[in-house]
């Protein structure tokens, strides 16, 4: 299975980070889209580590980081810059999307 995880905002990162690792433990993929509040949680260092693990791809809304002054330097590549048409495709490919 696939789950998608929309995070909109930076209050939950213990949740986030939980799911990540309860969903992989059983196997499955995750697939993370940040906008809004959520792309503050790219300045923590225990959130961007979650994209050097196996199973789990992540992007983030450049439009709303830029919007909230969010800096964007220094994020690992396999986090993608991109835009709502990245939240798009994590809805198409993700079996089961959860709302942050």
């Amino acid at each position: 299975m696939k789950l998608g995880i929309f995070v909109n905002t930076n209050r939950h990162l213990a949740d986030v980070t939980g799911l990540v690792k309860a969903a992989l433990a059983r196997g499955h993929e995750v697939i993370m889209f940040n906008m809004d509040d959520g792309t503050k949680l790219l300045g923590t260092p225990e959130f961007k580590e979650l994209c050097k693990t196996k199973g789990v791809t992540m992007s983030f809304c450049d439009h709303s980081a830029k919007g909230l002054g969010v800096s964007t330097e220094g994020i690992p590549a396999e986090i993608v810059c991109g835009s709502q048409f990245n939240n798009a495709n994590m809805v198409h490919d993700a079996d089961k999307i959860i709302v942050l």
